[in-house]
C-alpha cells in the first residue's frame, strides 16, 4: 500500500479547498478533513486504499461537516437538514473531487486585503499545501507560537467579516497576486528542500507547486511573473531526482549527474522565462540564476558572473538575508572563498537568520573551498545542530567527516 501520509499530505489540500468552498467555513472544512482523514487510516487498512482517495476523502469529510452544521446550527432540525441534503444533491451531481481551480481560489481567498500579509501566508500554508505550523515555522523563520496564533486570528477573521471563498473580480487579481506566487513558490520550496523529516524532497509538494504556478499562468495570461515563477520552479524541478542518490543521500548540484536532468522541463522553463521578459518582480532574477545552472555543460563552466549579477538585482528588489548569503556563496565561487566569506561576514549575524542554519552552511562550505578543514569542520557542527531534514543532517555529517572532524 502506498504511504498513507503522503496520500494525506497529497489530497489534504484540494479537499480543504473544496470543503469550504462547499462549507463556507475554513474552520469546519479544516476539522472536517482531520476528521475524515482518521477515518480513513482505519477504514484504508482494513480495506486497502480505494482507487481514488481524495474523493474519498472529500465524501467523507463533507459528511463530517454536515453532522457539525446540524448540531452547531440554532435553526430547527429539519429546516436545517433539508437545506443541507440540497446542498449535497447538488454537490452530487458534480464531480465529487474537488475541481481545478479550488486550490487558487482558497489562496486567492486567503490573500483579502482584510488579513495581514503575515497571516495570509501562514494560513495559505496551512489550508492549502497541509504543512504543519512546526514546518511553516521553519519555513518563515519564526517560533511556532507566533504561527498558531497568525493562522487562528485569520480564519476568525474570515468567518466574521465574511470573507468569501471565491476568486475575486479581474480587476482585484493583480493586488492579490503577489501574495498567491509567494505562497505557490513556497509550498515548492518545502518540497524541493524539506526543512524536517525522513526524506530530503516532498514530491507531492514540488508537484503541487508547479501545478499550481502553472494555473495561476493559464489564469492570467498576462501576468509576466506568474510566468517568472512558473519558469523558476520549472528549471528547478528539472533537477529534482538528481538532488538524491538511491539511498536518499544528498547530491549537491556539482556532484549530479547532469545528463539526468529533465531537458523537458528546462526547455518549458527556459520559454516561461521568455514569456517572463520585462517582469520587475523578484521571481525572474531567481529564475536567471536557476537557467544559469541548467544551461551549463558542467560545474566549472558555471557563469558565476551573471549569477552574481541576478543575486544584485534581487538585492534591489527584497532585502532579504537569505539572498545575501546565497549571494556570498556566488562571490566566493566567482572570485575566491575568502572573497565570499568577507562578503558573509555583512549579513551571516542578521536576527532574521537566528533559526536558520543556512549562514552556517555557507560560511563552512567556503572555508572547505580555501581548505581550511578544521574551521570548516566547526561550522558545519554549528549547521547541524539547527538542521531538522534528516537527509540535510547526514550530508552535514559526511562534510565534517571529509574535513577530519
Amino acid at each position: 500500500m502506498q504511504s498513507l501520509d503522503g496520500v494525506f499530505r497529497r489530497e489534504w489540500g484540494p479537499t480543504v479547498a473544496a470543503l469550504a468552498r462547499w462549507s463556507g467555513d475554513l474552520s469546519v472544512a479544516e476539522d472536517a478533513v482531520q476528521e475524515a482523514c482518521s477515518d480513513a487510516v482505519r477504514a484504508w487498512s482494513r480495506d486497502g486504499l480505494p482507487d481514488n482517495p481524495g474523493a474519498w476523502l472529500v465524501t467523507a469529510a463533507r459528511n463530517r461537516a454536515r453532522d457539525r452544521l446540524r448540531r452547531e446550527s440554532l435553526r430547527p432540525g429539519k429546516e436545517l437538514a433539508a437545506v443541507l441534503d440540497d446542498i449535497v444533491a447538488r454537490t452530487d451531481r458534480s464531480d465529487v473531487h474537488p475541481v481545478r481551480d479550488d486550490e487558487l481560489r482558497m489562496m486567492f481567498t486567503c490573500a483579502h486585503p482584510a488579513l495581514d500579509r503575515a497571516a495570509q501566508l501562514a494560513l495559505t500554508l496551512r489550508l492549502v499545501s497541509g504543512l504543519t505550523v512546526p514546518e511553516i515555522a521553519r519555513a518563515l523563520l519564526q517560533s511556532e507560537a507566533a504561527v498558531g496564533q497568525r493562522i487562528t486570528r485569520a480564519k476568525n477573521k474570515i468567518r466574521h467579516a465574511n470573507i468569501p471563498l471565491r476568486v475575486p473580480d479581474a480587476d482585484l487579481l493583480p493586488q492579490r497576486t503577489p501574495h498567491v506566487l509567494s505562497c505557490i513558490y513556497s509550498v515548492f520550496t518545502e518540497g524541493y528542500w524539506s526543512t524536517a523529516g525522513p526524506s530530503a524532497i516532498r514530491d507531492e509538494l514540488c508537484d503541487e507547486g508547479v501545478r499550481l504556478a502553472g494555473e495561476l499562468c493559464a489564469l492570467m495570461t498576462d501576468e509576466r511573473e506568474a510566468h517568472a515563477l512558473y519558469g523558476l520552479v520549472l528549471l528547478h524541478d528539472s533537477r529534482r531526482h538528481t538532488r538524491v542518490d538511491s539511498t536518499g543521500a544528498l547530491v549537491p548540484l556539482d556532484e549530479q549527474n547532469r545528463r539526468r536532468w529533465d531537458r523537458g522541463k528546462i526547455t518549458r522553463g527556459l520559454a516561461s522565462l521568455r514569456r517572463a521578459e520585462g517582469s520587475t518582480g523578484p521571481y525572474l532574477p531567481q529564475a536567471v540564476i536557476a537557467a544559469v545552472h541548467s544551461t551549463a555543460p558542467d560545474w566549472e563552466q558555471t557563469d558565476w558572473a551573471t549569477i552574481c549579477l541576478a543575486y544584485d538585482r534581487l538585492l534591489e528588489l527584497t532585502d532579504s538575508p537569505v539572498v545575501r548569503v546565497n549571494r556570498a556563496l556566488a562571490v566566493g565561487l566567482r572570485d575566491g572563498p575568502e572573497a565570499g566569506l568577507a562578503t558573509l561576514d555583512t549579513s551571516a549575524h542578521d536576527p532574521r537568520l537566528a533559526r536558520s542554519n543556512l549562514a552556517a552552511t555557507v560560511r563552512a562550505d567556503l572555508l572547505r573551498r580555501a581548505g581550511r578543514h578544521r574551521d570548516a569542520a566547526e561550522w558545519y557542527r554549528n549547521a547541524l545542530e539547527r538542521n531538522g531534514s534528516e537527509p540535510g543532517r547526514a550530508f552535514l555529517r559526511r562534510r565534517i567527516a571529509e574535513c577530519g572532524g
